[in-house]
């Protein structure tokens, strides 16, 4: 259900009040090329954020807080106005170019989302709706501006994201981090343990008698008996199941004691007893993955990915500027303008995604 509800979220979260309000009358806060953004779709939009920032569950004692509530305000107005003029601007463009959704994919796209959530049923879907104050009509609104959106987005700037052999090798070149796998270390474990005494104190009976039983173990372990099987033999940790198996984890992940041993160790070697607060152990590298370089070959994909994604918001953000230019915006309500305008300023000094 809650998937369902994410999908169209910027309509859904909106106070039913405030959608009765909007068939009453409305407050014009800017005019984009005719097109209005009111105050009620404003408020709409600052509840959705609000919600997703809260995770979904409205803080009752943060709403009541009128100095909280307008700061958290405060923080997301200017780039929500943004949001609305550009997805606007865009569903514009949609439009010039004749995109729309046709009856056939809003059956297909309705079906697609009622069999994910478990909707199928006629009664169910329609009380989902309902719960959400939504028609049908309001759902395809808000399908139909997402669609628009994606597709104008695909055809504007997707065709600018193809990228050479070279690029990708240079791109490769300058991030071999990011393609870097960590080392990784399995090892294979047994433990002993030794029970503390009344007061935490060591029972040197107790703590004798587990550490000829560890030195035994490691002796039939240097016998070449199978390892594993002896984990799930003697071992007391609840990785015998696995025999004994542990990891894969990283050498900065483990006590400097126990990776001053396996520095020195090679696949299929095993350590001297070691005193735990657990007990005695005994541990057998079963394997060790150096740090590695992955071949260019390998993550050719994720090199384009990377890229693709990076260049996306890039051209994204030109192609938007180059609509707001040829846009006519005519606020009606300077202070908002202001916030706009200077939400504006700030990402082309950043060169932040709008």
């Amino acid at each position: 259900m809650k998937k369902f509800l994410l999908l169209c979220a910027a309509f859904a979260l909106a106070p039913a009040a405030a959608r009765a309000q909007s068939e009453i009358i409305e407050q014009v806060l800017v005019k984009v090329n005719g097109d209005i953004i009111t105050k009620t779709e404003l408020e709409q939009r600052q509840v959705a954020i609000l919600r997703q920032r809260l995770q979904g569950q409205v803080d009752q004692e943060a709403m009541k807080n009128d100095a909280q509530l307008k700061k958290m305000l405060a923080e997301i107005t200017p780039q929500v106005l943004v949001n609305a003029v550009d997805e606007l601007l865009l569903l514009q463009h949609g439009k010039e170019l004749g995109l729309k959704l046709s009856d056939e994919q809003f059956r297909q796209v309705v079906n697609n989302i009622r069999k994910e959530q478990g909707l199928q049923d006629e009664k169910k879907f329609q009380e989902a709706l309902a719960s959400e104050n939504m028609t049908m009509e309001d759902l395809r609104k808000q399908l139909e501006r997402q669609m628009l959106i994606e597709q104008v987005q695909r055809q504007e700037v997707g065709s600018k994201l193809t990228i050479t052999e070279e690029e990708a090798r240079q791109y490769y070149a300058k991030h071999p981090d990011e393609f870097t796998e960590a080392a990784a270390i399995m090892l294979r474990e047994i433990l002993v343990a030794v029970p503390a005494a009344e007061g935490n104190t060591v029972n040197v009976a107790r703590d004798d008698e587990a550490k000829k039983k560890i030195d035994d173990v490691r002796a039939r372990a240097l016998k070449a008996e199978d390892f594993a099987k002896l984990a799930a033999e003697v071992s007391e940790s609840s990785s015998k199941a696995n025999g004994g198996l542990i990891g894969p984890f990283a050498p900065a992940d483990m006590s400097p004691q126990l990776k001053t041993l396996i520095d020195k160790m090679k696949p299929g070697d095993i350590t001297p007893p070691i005193r735990t607060p657990r007990g005695y152990q005994l541990f057998k590298l079963e394997s060790l993955k150096a740090e590695a370089l992955q071949p260019f070959d390998k993550v050719r994909d994720l090199i384009a990915e990377k890229v693709a994604g990076a260049r996306t918001q890039t051209e994204m953000r030109k192609f938007l500027s180059r609509l707001r230019a040829q846009a006519i915006i005519e606020w009606k309500n300077d202070e908002l303008r202001k916030v706009y305008e200077k939400q504006l300023a700030a990402a082309d000094s950043s060169g932040g995604a709008q």
